[in-house]
């Protein structure tokens, strides 16, 4: 060392010399970390056919292991460097201490998400997810690591801290409200398996319509019909109430339930040339031979009262209709047979005499229900005038004016 100048042989200088050597042995290491972990892992994900690998590899997992060898450096060869104080080698080691636990928690987060995407692509994990348990571990994670690197930068005993956390428990429970609602809330919606991803929900309080996107620590994401996407905290899933239709998806069928509003001044009782007319259908072929023999043997035994017509049991348009929808139904194809399937007739009110189908398509497919039903209904309304019916419809501003037009006209021809 004879060569370099006086300034340059003295301690100070060797003390620096010395630790920009660490520096540049760290950054060695780290680089050589880098080197050994990408190349051999990528190498071995792309051999093998498991996927965990390939995951822990793209979340990220091995990067941030890699970024620990510099700091273990550093912590191992700072007490080597010759002339530095205890003051400069406690804190250099506690700040490379504080990052060491910074990367692993970063690590294991990356690990814990790798965890839940490997989870989420199977079965179970499409029916039960677990992001919100996930959230949580990570958030505990964190919560930990901040202590550790307080107390490791400050030079104080964990114990203290959480003595002092304690005093500040009740704001902490105002801060973390909102965790502790939606952890308790996610328990109770994956241990009743109340909700999964891909669910259609309705929640009209929240303006929820549509498919579940994301179920997280502290909301359920829902994207509606419209498009829109709605986020729902999750806590309020449980204090409120919604309507999940995963039980109609899972059924196969799905509900028709729609009246037809026959007009009342058109039901009456069927004479022979309309119940000729009617026995064209095949569909009611069964239904006018089986109630021709009932009524006729109930009728025989009135005895002479059965020669007055208000005494007999006559069949109705109104009935025969609803005889002829029944079958219809029942012989329809796109009609689920296992479930329900009826039509009623409701109590009348100012709109007409409602008649209900009430069935179950054999598919819950939207576009292919919304056709089907729509296709039974058009063929019924324009099936109504051959039994003598009519769907009772308000007065439109056409009505009006043809009843005018006709009111006109009459009056015309007795002036004349």
């Amino acid at each position: 060392m004879d060569y370099l100048p006086g300034w340059a042989q003295t301690p100070l200088m060797h003390t620096i010399a010395d630790a920009a050597a660490l520096l540049v042995v760290a950054w060695l290491a780290g680089l050589l970390a880098r080197v050994l972990l990408f190349r051999v892992v990528r190498t071995m994900a792309a051999r093998t056919a498991w996927r965990w690998d390939d995951e822990l590899f793209e979340r990220g997992v091995f990067r941030w292991i890699a970024r620990l060898v510099p700091m273990v450096v550093v912590q191992s060869g700072i007490r080597l460097v010759p002339g530095v104080s205890a003051t400069t080698e406690l804190v250099v080691g506690n700040l490379a201490y504080a990052l060491m636990v910074l990367f692993l928690v970063m690590a294991s987060s990356a690990g814990l998400s790798a965890v839940e995407s490997l989870y989420r692509s199977t079965s179970l994990g499409a029916q039960r997810p677990i992001k919100g348990v996930v959230q949580l571990g990570k958030l505990l994670l964190f919560i930990i690591a901040t202590l550790v690197i307080i107390a490791s930068v400050t030079d104080k005993k964990i114990g203290l801290l959480l003595s002092g956390l304690g005093a500040m428990s009740a704001v902490l429970i105002l801060v973390f409200k909102d965790t502790i609602l939606g952890f308790v809330a996610g328990i109770q919606l994956a241990s009743n398996d109340m909700l999964r991803v891909g669910d259609w929900i309705t929640m009209p309080g929240a303006g929820a319509d549509g498919d579940v996107l994301d179920i997280t620590l502290y909301t359920v994401k829902v994207r509606n019909f419209d498009r829109t996407i709605v986020t729902i905290p999750t806590w309020k899933l449980i204090s409120e109430s919604y309507q999940n239709w995963r039980g109609m998806a899972e059924s196969g069928g799905r509900r028709i339930k729609r009246a037809l509003l026959i007009d009342a001044a058109t039901v009456h009782f069927l004479d022979a040339a309309e119940l000729e007319r009617l026995g064209r259908f095949r569909l009611l072929r069964e239904y006018l031979g089986a109630k021709h023999t009932e009524l006729a043997e109930w009728n025989r035994g009135l005895g002479e009262a059965g020669e007055q017509a208000v005494n007999r049991r006559r069949l109705t348009n109104l009935g025969t209709f609803r005889a002829y929808v029944q079958a219809y139904l029942e012989a329809h194809p796109h009609i689920h047979h296992g479930m329900t399937c009826m039509v009623r007739q409701l109590a009348s009110g100012p709109q007409g005499i409602p008649l209900e189908l009430y069935c179950f398509t054999a598919t819950t497919a939207w576009d292919e229900y919304e056709g089907i039903q729509a296709d039974i209904h058009e063929h019924l309304f324009a099936l109504l005038p051959e039994f003598g019916l009519a769907l009772y419809q308000q007065p439109s501003g056409r009505d009006v004016r043809a009843g005018l037009a006709a009111s006109a006209g009459a009056r015309t021809l007795a002036e004349a």
